[in-house]
């Protein structure tokens, strides 16, 4: 079997959110999908080890915003790759809740979903949660995150909890890339730089200021490797 034929299914890129009592979470996910029309539902997938998951099986409602094709790396890296458990995710993040309490982002995001959920299946290492939509707004016009975009244009990276995470895709980075954050697996390429941070094509990893840090975890140099 040819796993790779995996790779030609589309996918988008979105921040799932939900509550439990007066706490919130979210987090990055690229399985977010319309099932059917009347009533409209929607399914999302969700690693069993994630906080948001713990949320979503509590309130039974969960949230959905598409993200902008122009969306910073940073807030990608700070839904996608720091835990709730151990940071609030919303801290300096500006967002509003729609009517089943859950969170909204409302920069850099297009539109936004909430649904409660009518039906859990368990899927092995995830649950798929499928809800009704309870409400839905466009935020702005635009061009969706795409997958495909945030890797090929972006450069981004993926936790090992995604379900399309597969150990020879971070190999790959590491060999073909020059320096690659061993945090959240980054790799800043020189000849492409950091534009979203000013820094110009071209610009080697020696010549990056002292307190550049990753534009997706925030992590220091110190804690990039370089190729050898």
């Amino acid at each position: 079997m040819n796993t790779k034929a995996l790779h030609k299914i589309s996918y988008g890129l979105y921040i799932v959110t939900s509550k439990k009592g007066d706490k919130i979470n979210g987090q990055v996910a690229n399985t977010v999908f319309q099932i059917s029309g009347d009533p409209v539902t929607i399914a999302v997938s969700i690693n069993k080890q994630n906080l948001t998951n713990e949320f979503i099986r509590d309130s039974k409602v969960f949230g959905v915003s598409i993200l902008a094709q122009e969306a910073p790396l940073s807030l990608i890296g700070q839904f996608g790759f720091k835990t709730g458990r151990e940071v609030d995710k919303f801290a300096s993040i500006s967002y509003k809740t729609g009517n089943t309490g859950v969170p909204y982002l409302t920069d850099h995001i297009l539109a936004y979903l909430e649904a409660e959920v009518i039906q859990e299946v368990d899927a092995g290492t995830h649950h798929i949660f499928i809800g009704k939509v309870t409400g839905a707004e466009v935020l702005k016009e635009g061009i969706p995150m795409t997958y495909a975009y945030y890797h090929q244009i972006k450069r981004g990276s993926v936790p090992k909890t995604a379900p399309n995470y597969t150990p020879e895709q971070t190999e790959r980075k590491v060999i073909m890339e020059k320096y690659v954050c061993t945090i959240c697996g980054y790799v800043y390429d020189p000849a492409v730089g950091d534009p979203e941070n000013g820094i110009a094509p071209d610009t080697s990893f020696e010549r990056l200021p002292d307190d550049w840090v990753c534009p997706v975890c925030g992590a220091g140099k110190e804690e990039f490797e370089k190729e050898a």
